[in-house]
């Protein structure tokens, strides 16, 4: 028996699509239901790796976590992951096929894959009872309807009841919700079977009669108003939407356990990609993580990282032209920890040549690690696991660029110089021992009296957070109502909106 289905939309990017389908994941498996999520196709930097060694969006692997199963290439079929405004490498299935430029991967190659799509979203109904599916961007991008793969077009062609989610903070959303519903063409409006308002601040009966109007002006009703929550810290799909300025990583910083905090500046290089590597230490109490983009804001920093990025070569020229590179050779010299992860370890290597990503031959590194990269056309994606620092730790890896360490103490499969440590591991900072034993390094040499708290657990506080997002579904959405269009499809018979109108 084929599995139920619904389309979480967005009225715009950023509106909440990817925790309401967490929310709703997790609500439906504490209900005993076998959900899976699924994004058809994803833009995003932020990556994981399935144990079976495919690449697929961050969002994703944290979706069906929620769902409590495991990640799979099913949930994320086509993944794009920029490499500039204008071209993204596409991985299908979790490989990597090529590169393309936005106006050839939306002239015909999107469009070629949308077989795949639907197959995959066919197989996971086929073995789930419920499938929430997540739409990308705005499903009124009318411009880009014809090729459609991961918003109306799955949704017409999977028959998919369709829910739209409009990010209330950010004004306009009665507009948003009218407007996307009237520019959708009869047949996908026959699908749109209402709206979820999310990040509401103040008192809801305020907005009560505004949602009545809706009804009455599109014939759909609103199947909840999720409060705005602070805190949650869950995974986001774009690194480029990192606000700087010394931005703090959104987390609930608890009070020290030593007599110190600890800082933590992270250098937002562009094309930043899994600067989720950071949430474990900004989960640990006492531990301030900031997004920084000047030299002068390295200064009071405890531990700089320099992140995993799309562009090594590009990253490392804009450290340079800020002057954040002669930054982190000073802090080198003088013994203040820096951390490489992924491209932020390749830049910190004596050179890099590399004829895949950036083209651009042999570059001088910052010469901060006895390490030579080579770009290599095959992607490197793995999932290792190892000991550091006396402590069991787990990672992934993502990379192009093929590290040969000729010198220094082993760290994980890179290597540390003094307080500079550099690996192309992902994810090891979430391994509680290893990242308390870390933290102890830095602290030691930054001359902090910091100390990590004993019992931590970064897995189970991300179980809380997803659980929080269930809670916000079940408290302020009307499940039942939800159930229902999952299990019986698009309700049928809502008035076709003509654009224009009223």
């Amino acid at each position: 028996m084929r599995g139920g289905g619904l389309l979480v939309a967005g009225t715009t990017s950023d509106a909440g699509k990817s925790v309401v389908t967490a929310g709703i994941c997790r609500w439906l498996v504490r209900q005993g239901v076998k959900a899976a999520p699924f994004k058809g196709q994803n833009m995003s930097l932020n990556s994981y790796v399935t144990r079976e060694g495919a690449e697929i969006g961050r969002a994703q692997a944290m979706q069906a976590q929620a769902a409590r199963v495991e990640p799979s290439a099913l949930m994320n079929p086509v993944l794009l992951k920029p490499g500039s405004d204008r071209s993204s490498q596409v991985v299908l299935m979790g490989r990597p096929v090529g590169e393309l430029s936005a106006r050839g991967y939306h002239g015909g190659r999107q469009q070629a894959l949308f077989g795949t799509v639907v197959e995959c979203l066919e197989e996971l109904r086929a073995t789930h009872d419920a499938v929430v599916c997540e739409g990308a961007g705005s499903p009124a991008e009318i411009n880009l309807r014809r090729n459609d793969i991961v918003n109306m077009g799955i949704a017409r062609a999977a028959r998919l009841p369709v829910l739209v989610v409009g990010d209330i903070d950010r004004g306009g959303v009665f507009a948003q919700f009218f407007g996307t519903t009237a520019l959708l063409a009869a047949e996908d409006q026959e699908l749109v079977a209402g709206y979820l308002v999310n990040k509401f601040r103040g008192d809801v009966t305020l907005l009560e009669p505004g949602l009545d109007m809706l009804h009455d002006l599109t014939g759909r009703r609103t199947f909840g108003v999720l409060p705005y929550a602070h805190g949650l810290g869950i995974d986001e799909e774009d690194g480029l939407r990192v606000s700087l300025r010394g931005a703090v990583r959104e987390s609930v910083v608890a009070p020290p356990v030593g007599a110190d905090v600890l800082r933590v500046a992270v250098c937002a290089v562009p094309l930043m990609s899994n600067f989720t590597d950071v949430d474990a230490l900004a989960a640990e109490p006492g531990v301030i993580v900031r997004f920084v983009d000047r030299p002068e804001e390295l200064a009071d920093a405890d531990l700089v990282v320099v992140p995993g990025t799309r562009g090594t070569v590009k990253a490392l020229g804009w450290l340079r032209e800020r002057g954040l590179a002669e930054a982190l050779l000073r802090r080198a010299a003088e013994g203040r920890p820096v951390l490489g992860v992924c491209g932020g370890f390749q830049l910190l290597g004596e050179h890099i040549h590399d004829d895949v990503e950036s083209r651009a031959g042999e570059v001088p590194g910052l010469g901060l690690l006895p390490v030579r990269v080579r770009f290599a056309p095959e992607k490197t994606l793995a999932r290792p696991a190892g000991e550091a620092l006396g402590e069991p730790v787990e990672g992934y890896e993502i990379h192009h660029g093929v590290a040969d360490v000729r010198g220094g103490e082993a760290f994980l499969d890179g290597c540390r110089v003094g307080a500079v440590w550099g690996t192309h591991w992902h994810g090891s900072l979430e391994s509680d021992g290893f990242r308390r034993a870390f933290l102890r390094e830095v602290a030691a040499a930054a001359g902090r009296r910091f100390v990590p708290a004993p019992d931590t657990s970064f897995a189970a506080l991300r179980e809380e957070q997803l659980d929080r997002l269930g809670d916000l579904i079940e408290q302020h959405a009307d499940t039942d109502a939800l159930w229902k269009l999952i299990e019986s499809g698009p309700p049928g018979g809502l008035p076709f909106i003509a654009p224009g109108a009223p």
